[in-house]
């Protein structure tokens, strides 16, 4: 078992920190305070393949296992939290229609996303549908040629500034619509489409260099070559894609944590107090060894969920979930006492300390909240047989 990076993996660390350093963090505090969405330096992310880290070669993609992915997200986020957790949807969306779009489709715009040139939300979560997402009430009423998608989205990221939605809806035939989650589909819409349009841009507590608005879709027509595998596979597709993106936003937290972590230990050798380092009180020593174990125990947890998705390990849900759950929540809490062992100057916005703070906080809750993601956990640990798997 080896725990180390291979020297691709390493090459791949080094180049989305650099790109971190140089892209993104001199400019993050000024996008999040002016709500910026950088869609320029997105592109040039693009350009490296950051846009497509676990895309298909064939589709334009880097084509990577989700822990290289995981790596390079980690190393994103330690420059900006938001905008690298804009990039990971936009990665999550395109390796959905990668994996479940027809050629058509796929030679339409999977080159177009993979570079940057367009960008994709996701659109699942609705006003009456949060945790529940299979109780979902968007409809796609079947027509001669395709779908009239009809409903609406909410809290959508990059929504009104994004080129492509991969959206889930519930098929109806007639009168009669389709229910439960097997009643589900999957369809990609142009952003601009006849019959979409966005709400106002939400004023967010965090992530604000990405819009988050509502998304309401009347009567849009949409082609039976833009559904995503077969009729009532969406709700599949959806937790598939969930599981990768539960890695990610949990990817997120630790390259935040990272930042905040390596920005006390720094802080602990220069601010003197009572004639000394604050470094020399045992008391603090402490709480720095505390908030390092955690981010080392969440980051190894997270590698493991990967590679359990990797390699198609008949768990990797419920690793997912576990992984998303404790680094979530590890996550928020390193910035939480980043913050507060920096005293004052951590609630000021010279310092990242309150951003990071307001950015990792968005992750409990997102991907399914932590709440879930204990039932996810729990559920699996009542079946039979559990205690020999989840181990």
């Amino acid at each position: 078992m080896d725990f180390g990076l291979s020297e691709e993996q390493a090459a791949f660390r080094d180049a989305a920190r650099a790109f971190a350093e140089r892209e993104l963090a001199p400019e993050a505090a000024r996008w999040d305070a002016e709500q910026i969405f950088p869609k320029d330096v997105i592109r040039r992310a693009g350009e490296l393949g950051f846009l497509s880290l676990y895309t298909p070669v064939a589709d334009g993609g880097l084509g990577l296992p989700r822990l290289d992915s995981s790596i390079v997200i980690e190393e994103l986020a330690r420059g900006c939290t938001s905008t690298t957790a804009f990039i990971t949807i936009h990665n999550m969306a395109l390796w959905m229609i990668a994996t479940f779009g027809g050629e058509e489709l796929k030679r339409e715009l999977c080159p177009k996303l993979a570079s940057g040139e367009k960008l994709a939300s996701y659109c699942l979560t609705e006003p009456g549908a949060g945790s529940d997402a299979a109780s979902l009430k968007s409809v796609a009423r079947v027509c001669g040629d395709g779908y009239r998608l009809s409903g609406t989205k909410a809290f959508i990221s990059g929504a009104g500034d994004t080129d492509v939605l991969v959206v889930m809806a519930r098929v109806a035939d007639g009168s009669a619509v389709r229910e439960g989650a097997g009643g589900i589909s999957s369809f990609v819409v142009p952003g601009d489409a006849g019959g979409v349009s966005y709400g106002r841009k939400e004023q967010k507590m965090g992530w604000n260099s990405q819009p988050t608005r509502q998304i309401v879709f009347d009567d849009v027509h949409v082609p039976a070559s833009a559904r995503l595998g077969a009729e009532g596979e969406g709700f599949k597709i959806a937790m598939r894609g969930l599981d990768g993106g539960r890695i990610n936003i949990a990817t997120c937290s630790i390259g935040t944590a990272q930042a905040a972590l390596e920005r006390t230990a720094g802080y602990f050798a220069e601010r003197e107090q009572f004639g000394q380092p604050i470094g020399q009180f045992q008391a603090l020593q402490f709480r720095l060894a505390d908030m390092a174990t955690e981010l080392v125990a969440a980051r190894q947890m997270v590698r493991l969920a990967a590679w359990k998705l990797d390699h198609g390990e008949r768990d990797a849900t419920t690793y997912c979930a576990m992984a998303k759950r404790f680094a979530t929540d590890a996550g928020f809490e390193i910035c939480n006492q980043a913050l507060q062992l920096h005293g004052g100057y951590g609630y000021i916005k010279e310092l990242p300390l309150e951003r990071h703070v307001r950015d990792v906080r968005v992750h409990q809750i997102l991907e399914g909240t932590n709440e879930i993601m204990r039932v996810i956990i729990a559920r699996r640990l009542m079946m039979a047989g559990a205690a020999e798997v989840i181990r």
